[in-house]
């Protein structure tokens, strides 16, 4: 991260505010489009794009009853307590060192990785992100409260899932994971249909569960160039979900990286499934270098597709790129 001009913070502090949500169930991508720009150097947009985007941004909700140590299960899951939810962390993070409190809350949080369409993991992983790499202040360590505090309020664990004859690579599990039989309204509406994964995602030791989590990164950024017009905007998290949890394995003691690495799994085969296109679409390469499309992300404007970009410039390779472009190609531009 190169942003000198204090954007971030100041983008940080006016979203922080407002809610993680609008119209009670769209996700306020504002914290982690505005962490993304900052991050390849475009401190200078931020708060254009914000302009843009405040007519989307709520009030924060009202509070209602503290979330303590003794009464947070009874809490957890309860998008009632949004607000509650985000003032229990922000105290927390206030009071303890962040890897602390990350570290404590992580095993709590991530059987209910698929909540709020995957959106509160995504938002944890850019705030850590921010944190392992830049000094820290009062505004980014609020910003992972308020990603934490959002991912308990909407947590929701996947149902039970029947292994299926192992895959070898994850490119190959996600192209046999199941298709939900009814691809009708939203990710809430098709979770409940999940009944079987290929076998993947499995780690014994710290090494191979990141080894194998990078891999289904680009795997799952790969795909997309091919099978994003399924559902453009809503299969983007099939690869940002899981490289949420990657950027957040630094911060996390070695010994919860197996069960990210079996969590990551389950949220990428659940939006695959979910969203699964008839037929798969040709992949067209690019000739731009990734500066060029993350400039063209940054300018298109829109959130997922900035979001995307962002993950297809951490794996890197040509096809991931590709899909950096196809993804701009399939949403509709802001700007």
């Amino acid at each position: 991260m190169t942003d000198t001009s204090g954007a971030l913070d100041e983008a940080l502090q006016r979203l922080h505010g407002h809610g993680p949500e609008r119209l009670g169930r769209l996700t306020n991508h504002a914290p982690m489009v505005v962490e993304a720009l900052v991050h390849r150097g475009r401190a200078a947009t931020v708060h254009r794009w914000l302009d843009h985007y405040r007519h989307k941004l709520e009030d924060m909700p009202t509070p209602r009853t503290p979330v303590t140590a003794a009464t947070w299960r009874e809490a957890l899951g309860d998008t009632a307590r949004i607000a509650d939810w985000l003032r229990f962390f922000e105290r927390e993070t206030a009071q303890r060192p962040w890897r602390e409190v990350l570290a404590e809350w992580w095993p709590r949080l991530l059987p209910g990785i698929a909540g709020g369409s995957t959106h509160p993991v995504i938002r944890t992983g850019h705030a850590v992100r921010t944190l392992l790499t830049t000094p820290e202040t009062e505004p980014r360590r609020t910003e992972l409260a308020q990603a934490l505090g959002y991912w308990a309020a909407r947590a929701q664990p996947l149902p039970a899932i029947t292994p299926l004859a192992p895959a070898p690579t994850a490119a190959a599990a996600l192209a046999a994971v199941p298709p939900v039989p009814r691809q009708e309204g939203g990710l809430r509406d098709r979770l409940p249909q999940l009944t079987a994964f290929p076998h993947w995602g499995a780690a014994a030791d710290a090494d191979t569960a990141h080894a194998r989590l990078t891999e289904l990164v680009a795997a799952a950024t790969h795909r997309y160039a091919t099978h994003g017009h399924g559902e453009p905007i809503m299969l983007v998290h099939a690869a940002t979900a899981p490289n949420a949890v990657l950027r957040t394995l630094p911060a996390l003691p070695r010994e919860l990286w197996p069960a990210s690495l079996a969590a990551a799994w389950a949220a990428s085969a659940a939006v695959t499934a979910s969203y699964t296109p008839r037929e798969a679409a040709p992949q067209r390469a690019t000739g731009l270098t990734a500066e060029e499309i993350f400039e063209r992300a940054a300018a298109h404007g829109d959130d997922h597709t900035i979001k995307f970009a962002d993950t297809a410039l951490d794996v890197g390779d040509g096809p991931a790129l590709t899909a950096a472009v196809r993804a701009a190609d399939l949403n509709p531009p802001v700007f």
